[in-house]
């Protein structure tokens, strides 16, 4: 029991550091030679950094922020490289401002960079916060000729590159679906939400007991359902909320993934929903659509491709789930008869998510960190 207990705590633990990383939003226009830009950097993470809040009484003033420019200004800049034609682009910078986000206040650091001559590729090396936060982003909005094109950075992909004059409209449904791919493969809740209603696909629940399905067709389409009314919905709420029909706070939206992922696995412990998950997975995916819309207005919808970019950056969470259920379905139903996959994988899987969960939840109601590195 405790071996489970330590288990349990060892997974909330990474699951509760893991899925609240931190971002930063990095906005470059690239005018012939000339490159303007804004970078907005969450102050806690420059807290965690270099250390800001100077009298410790756990509030950041203006003051205290204005006293730290120079030294904001120099960590960053020296975590932000920008090259034309391989030629170094220098960054000064023009500007400080205060913004904020749905998770605190930010940082606005205005800067400029002149490339000598206008350049045919743009190469940007990111590696701001990588050092003490490997699950840190920087998400890129980067503007040429009207044209807006979106990418993250993390410690695998520090470094990207833009042939200018190769950014079209098909690059950026490209951009867009890669996108969505790495955001449903970084989404943990949402991750956990689907293995949640997956875990019983190659079981039948009768009199009380768990048995495996007869052939592989019934837990297909099992699997089937649940994936289409989960993509459906979330398609649904997702394209509403991107393109600003709806509009629900970051919080409660949060909170909500956090209670449909308690739930899903609950229904695995203590069955109420049976063969209707997919049913569930309808319900809870419209919730999980405003997940995925926060994080595409962060990217940006480009005004010329606004629509493309949508489709694109959905499909991309498709194909990115599609591999998931994909890497799930086939060794599952291989094991379904066996006792580590009714208890181990089922049982003791379905635990772990409630309790990895419960923290999530208590974070995200209460606005809590109730585990730190």
């Amino acid at each position: 029991m405790r071996r489970w207990l330590a288990l349990l705590l060892l997974l909330a633990s990474f699951a509760a550091e893991a899925h609240k990383p931190s971002d930063s939003y990095l906005r470059l226009n690239i005018d012939g030679a000339q490159v303007s830009g804004q970078w907005d950097i969450g102050l806690r993470d420059l807290e965690q950094a270099i250390g800001l809040d100077t009298n410790g009484d756990g509030d950041i003033t203006w003051g205290e922020l204005r006293a730290r420019h120079a030294d904001i200004a120099a960590y960053a800049l020296a975590r932000l490289s920008l090259s034309g034609d391989a030629k170094n682009c220098p960054l000064r910078v023009t500007g400080h401002e205060v913004d904020h986000h749905s998770d605190g206040a930010y940082e606005v650091l205005r800067f400029a960079a002149d490339c000598g001559s206008a350049p045919a590729a743009i190469e940007i090396g990111y590696s701001l916060f990588f050092d003490f936060d490997a699950q840190h982003k920087g998400l890129l909005n980067l503007e040429y000729q009207s044209r807006i094109h979106s990418l993250v950075f993390t410690p695998e992909r520090s470094k990207q590159s833009f042939v200018l004059g190769e950014l079209s409209a098909l690059r950026q449904f490209l951009s867009y679906g890669r996108e969505g791919v790495w955001h449903i493969w970084i989404g943990y809740d949402h991750i956990l939400f689907l293995l949640s209603l997956l875990l019983p696909a190659v079981l039948l629940r009768e009199r009380r007991h768990w048995l495996p399905v007869a052939r592989f067709p019934a837990a297909f389409w099992d699997v089937f359902k649940i994936v289409t009314s989960f993509t459906v919905a979330h398609s649904i709420t997702l394209s509403l909320a991107a393109l600003g029909v709806i509009s629900l706070p970051s919080r409660l939206v949060e909170s909500a993934i956090a209670a449909s992922v308690v739930l899903a696995a609950l229904n695995n412990l203590l069955p109420v929903v049976g063969g209707r998950r997919w049913v569930v997975a309808f319900a809870f995916g419209l919730i999980h659509g405003f997940g995925f819309a926060s994080v595409l207005a962060e990217l940006g919808l480009p005004r010329d491709a606004l629509v493309l970019a949508l489709v694109g950056f959905n499909l991309g969470v498709e194909a990115g789930q599609l591999a998931i259920v994909a890497a799930f379905l086939p060794p599952a139903y291989y094991l379904r008869a066996s006792w580590f996959y009714q208890r181990a994988v089922l049982f003791g899987g379905s635990i772990a998510i409630v309790t990895i969960a419960m923290v999530w939840l208590l974070e995200r109601v209460f606005d809590l960190k109730l585990i730190t590195a």
